[in-house]
């Protein structure tokens, strides 16, 4: 059964046994948290969808830590102006365990799960076929191009070659008229 709920003004979908970092929650680590914004729950093609939140849905989870993420740089720059401003930031989480999720009520909407199901497994399946496609094509279109290149490399080595001789030409015919 998995379920998808909203905290700290994002919305997570989660299962039982999985392990979230979410926005800052004040709670000691250890304790239980239980989120009441349940959006949907499901299980196999028998899904509860809300409107838009599901009317006695629960999912709790333990608090495992709280901590901060790595360090992110943050520079505000404008050339010219002489204005350059440098900082730093971390961002708080709670790390949660979800411990068992709860859906009562809504209305449940299997018809549309199965033909969102289909649908995600064969858009994949296109684009794998897209891009082998293009990875065939593409050495192709290399070597065409080697290849016409190295046509005009050659065309325009003769023609110095042309017109080197035409000078040269030119030069005896001078040198013999004096």
């Amino acid at each position: 059964m998995y379920a998808v709920f909203r905290s700290g003004g994002k919305q997570y979908r989660a299962s039982t046994g999985d392990v979230l970092r979410l926005e800052k929650i004040e709670a000691e680590e250890g304790a239980t948290v239980e989120f009441d914004q349940v959006l949907l729950v499901g299980e196999g093609r028998d899904v509860k969808i809300g409107s838009p939140l599901l009317d006695g849905g629960r999912v709790s989870a333990k608090v495992l830590r709280q901590g901060k993420t790595r360090k992110v740089s943050v520079v505000k720059f404008r050339r010219r102006q002489n204005y350059l401003r440098q900082g730093s930031h971390r961002q708080f989480f709670t790390e949660v365990e979800i411990t068992s999720i709860a859906g009562e009520g809504g209305a449940a909407s299997a018809t549309n799960a199965p033909a969102k199901k289909t649908a995600a497994k064969k858009a994949p399946a296109k684009k794998a076929a897209a891009k082998k496609s293009t990875t065939k094509k593409a050495p192709a279109k290399k070597t065409a191009a080697k290849k016409t290149a190295a046509k005009k490399t050659a065309a325009k080595k003769t023609a110095a070659k042309k017109t080197a001789a035409k000078k040269v030409a030119a030069k005896k015919a001078d040198d013999k008229d004096e």
